[in-house]
């Protein structure tokens, strides 16, 4: 009898410790079920979100599959000696990288076929007084051979030992002109003490044709310079190209709390832009670029060698190509190159092939 109601108790616990132990394992494997799940929605959520970022706003499945850069803006330095109230790309920070690392990016946007560098800033010529930019328009057409390599600079540090020992290598260079009123200069910003804007730029073309460099101007109409007439003056210096910008808005850039300027006073509407556009259809190397043709047809680089996306009306940056390389990068670089194309982007860009009458 005794022995019986000890197998009895054993019994009953036994069940008990199955029945516990089964109630665990059912949790636990309840519990693993909803935490992959979990991992699983999370990573097609991460994934949907990486997708949107390439896309978001456009819907055009074109722009992921852009992974050639021929054509490309490297911002080195953002540090510059005018103080342009509508900048769109301001001295946020002094970093520059060294001269080895910036011709390692040079090589990997060649590798992954880049055609056409374009140097800007801030001013390039300032860093280092154009020793650091002369180097690397030499290292792009005589070591990487670019069939195109352009600087654009407000002309002021330019000085002409510089032609002398860099301009073979120079294709372009682009002269930022935005008035032929010394007056209007310096209401916008574009000046630097007693120094004549005017006077350095009909220099700088001067040594231009010296020293076989075609000459560009780029311009950007404004409210201060809407109503004025270049025609003659345009005329006068005859550049192989115009280009004239409509005043863009860039958050964090020229506008917004943390931006360094307040370019809304600066705007103007799209009519005002086509009106100048109308006032000077005769000049025939006029390169027009509304807000729209601007926004999101640039491949930029800034002084990190990382794309700036500007779709969303600023500055999102992608990774470094030193870090992730030319294809991963561009993916992020919100690059729309249909509009590119739209806008003239690809041109006779190589001095060798725009026959010039020096």
């Amino acid at each position: 009898m005794l022995l019986s109601s000890q197998l009895a108790i054993v019994r009953l616990l036994l069940q008990l410790c199955y029945s516990s132990l089964h109630a665990r394992l059912s949790a636990l494997i309840r519990w693993t079920t909803v935490w992959l799940r979990g991992i699983t929605e999370q990573s097609k959520l991460n994934s949907s979100e990486q997708h949107t970022a390439a896309t978001e706003g456009h819907g055009d499945p074109d722009r992921l599959q852009v992974t050639t850069p021929r054509s490309v803006n490297y911002h080195f330095t953002r540090q510059c000696n005018y103080k342009c109230g509508f900048c769109f790309h301001t001295a946020k920070t002094s970093f520059v990288l060294p001269m080895e690392e910036a011709k390692r990016g040079l090589q990997l946007l060649k590798e992954a076929g880049m055609e056409k560098i374009n140097f800007s800033g801030g001013e390039p010529f300032l860093h280092q007084r154009g020793v650091f930019l002369g180097e690397m328009v030499r290292y792009c057409k005589q070591e990487l051979k670019l069939p195109s390599v352009s600087i654009v600079s407000n002309g002021s540090m330019i000085k002409e030992n510089w032609f002398q020992q860099y301009g073979e290598y120079l294709d372009i260079l682009a002269i930022s002109c935005d008035s032929f009123d010394e007056e209007t200069n310096k209401a916008i910003g574009r000046a630097q003490g007693r120094k004549s804007h005017l006077d350095n730029l009909f220099k700088v073309r001067n040594w231009c044709k010296e020293y076989k460099v075609a000459f560009k101007i780029n311009s950007v109409i404004n409210t201060f310079n809407v109503h004025e007439d270049m025609t003659e003056r345009i005329a006068s210096l005859n550049p192989v190209r115009w280009k004239v910008f409509q005043c863009l808005l860039i958050e964090g850039e020229n506008t917004g709390g943390d931006s360094l300027r307040e370019a809304e006073k600066f705007v103007i509407t799209d009519q005002e832009f086509q009106d100048f556009l109308d006032t000077h259809q005769s000049i025939k190397c006029l390169v027009p670029e509304s807000n729209q043709k601007m926004r999101d047809s640039y491949l930029i680089l800034d002084e990190y060698m990382r794309f700036l996306d500007c779709r969303a009306g600023k500055k999102d940056p992608s990774k470094s190509i030193l870090d992730v390389g030319v294809e991963e990068a561009i993916k992020f670089s919100g690059f729309d190159e249909k509009m590119f194309l739209k806008r003239g982007g690809k041109y006779t860009w190589s001095k060798a092939d725009m026959k010039l009458d020096w």
